[in-house]
């Protein structure tokens, strides 16, 4: 018997080294955009002015220039930053976004920056450009065709600005204008640049924005670009409306309540004392009473009619009886109709002020005839 011996199984090849080519590429592509994520687009940001954004209102255009031209540009964007790096006199600072700063970043800023080339603070606005010196400036106003230097700086000498709106201080040479100059120089190594939009990449080549952003930020071997952040305010930094309020402000609200006051003194003055004069005629009893009798009628009100009416017949009665003008209704009632004749409960009806109130203009007549008679009856008596 003859026996067949079987072939021995294939084995297919590894998943590994089928697809090892596709594994090596896909390897490549992952490390690829990891070093492109560390080197490139990890150190981009959006923050207005900021070397590192690459956007319209970013810097890195600018940045990228100085750094070409020779000039170390150094990065903070915090005061601890700030104040981690050494600033010496081979040193410019540029301050980009003032109004993040308090008084209290300032005076950090100022303290260690006293050693520095240069400090540059881009577009300082109503209240900051006060803590710096410029008392107040900070007005924004649209710059229209562009502003030439007109002035002797070397900096700026020969070039033009040309953005869409800019900061202007009240006392300054260059790019000046009837608003005010675009530089100011409130002291020594501090400059105050009001056209903060010539530093952005949308606005760098316009006129000769990039020229002057070259020689205003490229004057030494080292530039510290000071980002402020809002984390670094205090309590005390807090934003009240004086501190908004431009500083011509002030004095026209003194001014204000200056001439409020005098006009209110003007028209509130004492009219001095009551000076009695004689009327210019005489008014005859009869005629007031009927002027009285007119309002009443005009009005409706019979029942201050009436009490009128009594009131005046009680008077007469009184003193016809000679029982004083404070004698109670009641008394004179039972007094008259003891005189009279008539019944209590009728001269309380006609005289008393609890008697029935017209309700027509010939009651109230009626009324009136009522106590005319009662009185005559008391006068004969």
């Amino acid at each position: 018997m003859t026996t067949t011996a079987a072939p021995p199984a294939v084995v297919p090849p590894g998943f590994v080294r089928q697809h090892l080519s596709t594994l090596l590429v896909g390897l490549a592509l992952v490390f690829a955009v990891a070093l492109a994520i560390v080197l490139g687009v990890g150190t981009e940001t959006s923050t207005p002015m900021d070397p590192d954004n690459p956007g319209p209102d970013g810097a890195r255009a600018v940045a990228r220039v100085l750094d070409d031209e020779g000039v170390e540009v150094v990065v903070a964007r915090s005061a601890d930053e700030l104040e981690a790096i050494d600033v010496d006199d081979r040193t410019s600072v540029v301050v980009v976004q003032p109004q993040l700063l308090g008084t209290s970043t300032i005076q950090r800023l100022h303290d260690h920056t006293l050693d520095a080339a240069s400090v540059v603070v881009v577009g300082a606005g109503p209240g900051v450009a006060d803590e710096f010196g410029a008392i107040g400036g900070g007005a924004s106003i649209p710059l229209g065709g562009g502003r030439d230097a007109r002035c002797d700086d070397p900096r700026f000498d020969g070039l033009t600005l040309e953005v869409d709106s800019t900061t202007v201080y009240p006392d300054g040479d260059c790019y000046a204008g009837k608003a005010g100059a675009i530089v100011s120089a409130p002291a020594d190594g501090l400059l105050l640049f009001g056209a903060d939009q010539a530093l952005t990449n949308d606005q760098v080549l316009r006129a000769d924005n990039a020229a002057v952003a070259l020689r205003l930020l490229g004057q030494d071997q080292r530039l510290v670009w000071y980002v402020p952040s809002v984390d670094d305010l205090t309590g005390d930094d807090g934003v009240s409306l004086a501190s908004l309020l431009p500083g011509y402000v002030e004095p026209g609200l003194w001014l204000l309540a200056v001439v409020m006051a005098s006009v209110i003194l003007w028209r509130a003055r004492r009219l001095g004392p009551l000076a009695v004069e004689p009327l210019p005629v005489v008014v005859r009893a009869v005629e007031t009473t009927r002027s009285l009798g007119r309002l009443y009628r005009r009005s409706g009100d019979r029942h201050h009619a009436a009490e009128s009416l009594r009131r005046a017949a009680r008077a007469r009665l009184a003193e016809r009886l000679r029982l004083g003008s404070t004698t109670p209704p009641d008394v004179l009632a039972r007094e008259v109709a003891r005189r009279t004749g008539r019944a209590e409960q009728d001269v309380v009806a006609v005289l008393g002020p609890s008697g029935v109130v017209p309700s027509t203009d010939r009651d109230l007549i009626t009324l009136a005839r009522q106590l005319a008679e009662l009185d005559r009856e008391v006068r004969r008596t």
